[in-house]
């Protein structure tokens, strides 16, 4: 035990404390003398850290896109959390479409969620954070801004699972999530959302509720087989395009007067192949990097469409009046602080290099003047599939009698309409619409045959051209019926229904 004695005395503790203060006065002073600032940071940081007690926890931030691209963890997440909602939920968003047979329930933001995999458990949370940016489609004023909304999902978890949640349990929900996604598969139609998002373009979705079928579509048996054989095989070919070196995807042209069945070919073979739509309207687009953003952002085993395509945005051409190419122009453009869609710009968005981001793509361009588009637009590897959807045949109009008034394969007055409707100019949307006007079917078709001998004596009749030839004269009306072609690569398939009815008539006879 120590004494009163042996205690330093006040005066002596205060010199101490005044020498050793001096010290480290001192040393600090020698040290922001000697050691560079940065490293003076790094051994501070260091030690804080060395210091710091440690966190048990981890946690991993899943966003809903990643740059560019839409984060596929995400997507799950969403889906696979709706199915693990709780009784300590307070706050979740319902929706129900009316094909969908279930409830959809998505968390609302801020909520949490706890799940138990392999004995563990995982506290998720929902995060939804809004800003305000400056829309970039704007050229005029650039003080409107569009409220954006950036959402993820908070994982955490023991940091002892971190091995077991990447191998393991990310992996699982994106496979549960697939098969919730198979089971209650509803095909989407996309359409472009300019309001609001950070990057100017996102795709917002209702679903696609359009009836048409292969079974109900007035074309011709062999066109509508060839296009079916055509679809199987592309859906088939995963390791062959793989193997040769191509990109996943195929490529569609429909063209023909209106009221052919365009878009119900398009319904049709989205219903069959049970691919999403995803609309694109180019008249929506500001900038070429709009396009490639829109690229990234749509899901595999989807149709993409660009309807009228002849009309729906005004490319710039090649070289304009002065002789400049179309890159000179650009450049100019560029640097006056002025971007737009260009045609390379959409060439390479069909058959570039951003067209492989992506597998089992369809790209459609559907126009009503074939002879408008630039050539570039119709070269071998982007357009794959000429489809020349013409007027009205006998055997569609048997098929929409069929489907319309059921009607058996053979009528009486059957014979009278093969003889006038092959050389009428009648589209399956005007022969609808006329089978639509009664219920009685011999009344209905009695009007029909009354409807086609008024046509035939105004003149509104077809000469016997094929779909690549050009008008010979003023006195042909544009877009006169011809049988349906199919143009695959340089090749194209087309002979008129006239000279085909007319050659099986005579091997009958």
């Amino acid at each position: 035990m120590f004494s009163p004695r042996d205690m330093p005395s006040p005066s002596s503790i205060f010199s101490a404390y005044a020498s050793m203060t001096a010290s480290i006065m001192l040393l600090r002073s020698m040290a922001n003398e000697l050691i560079p600032h940065p490293i003076r940071g790094y051994l501070f940081n260091t030690f804080r850290y060395l210091i710091r007690p440690r966190s048990p926890t981890l946690t991993l931030i899943i966003e809903e896109s990643t740059g560019i691209a839409r984060n596929q963890v995400y997507d799950a997440a969403e889906a696979y959390l709706s199915t693990r909602v709780s009784p300590e939920n307070e706050r979740l968003k319902i929706s129900k479409s009316p094909k969908e047979k279930k409830l959809t329930i998505r968390l609302e933001k801020g909520e949490k969620v706890v799940d138990c995999f392999n004995g563990a458990f995982f506290k998720w949370r929902f995060i939804c954070a809004e800003s305000e940016k400056n829309n970039p489609n704007d050229q005029t004023n650039s003080n409107i801004s569009v409220r954006s909304e950036k959402r993820s999902f908070e994982l955490s978890f023991p940091k002892k699972h971190k091995e077991m949640v990447l191998d393991c349990y990310l992996p699982f929900i994106l496979e549960k999530a697939k098969e919730m996604k198979d089971e209650e598969r509803v095909l989407k139609m996309h359409t472009l959302n300019t309001s609001y998002c950070f990057s100017g373009v996102k795709w917002d979705s209702i679903n696609l509720e359009h009836p048409s079928t292969f079974e109900t579509l007035a074309m011709e048996p062999d066109l509508k087989n060839a296009v079916i054989e055509d679809l199987d095989r592309f859906v088939k070919r995963r390791e062959f395009y793989k193997r040769v070196g191509r990109a996943w995807k195929r490529g569609y042209l429909l063209y023909g007067p209106p009221g052919t069945g365009k878009s119900s070919l398009i319904a049709a073979m989205a219903n069959y192949l049970k691919f999403d739509i995803f609309d694109l309207q180019l008249g929506n687009i500001v900038r070429d990097s709009d396009l490639r953003k829109l690229l990234l952002a749509t899901a595999n085993r989807s149709i993409l469409v660009i309807e009228d395509i002849d009309c729906s945005v005004d490319l710039p051409e090649r070289r304009h009046g002065d002789g400049r190419k179309q890159t000179d122009v650009q450049a100019d453009r560029e640097s006056d602080g002025w971007m737009q869609l260009t045609l390379s710009g959409l060439l390479n968005f069909i058959d570039g290099l951003w067209s492989s981001c992506g597998d089992e793509r369809i790209i459609i361009f559907t126009t009503n003047h074939k002879e408008r588009l630039d050539p570039a637009l119709l070269r071998p590897g982007r357009m794959d599939m000429h489809i020349h959807m013409s007027y009205c045949s006998y055997q569609g109009f048997k098929l929409l009698a069929s489907n319309y008034l059921e009607t058996p394969s053979e009528h009486p007055l059957f014979g009278e309409i093969e003889g006038l409707i092959e050389d009428i100019q009648i589209t399956p949307a005007q022969v609808a619409e006329e089978l639509m006007k009664n219920e009685d079917a011999e009344a209905t078709l009695e009007a029909f045959v009354k409807l086609l001998k008024r046509k035939k004596m105004e003149g509104d009749v077809c000469e016997n051209y094929g779909p690549e030839k050009p008008q010979p004269s003023k006195r042909r009306k544009v877009g006169c019926k011809q049988k349906p072609g199919v143009g695959i690569s340089k090749s194209n398939i087309g002979v008129t229904q006239r000279r085909t009815r007319r050659m099986r008539r005579e091997r009958s006879f």
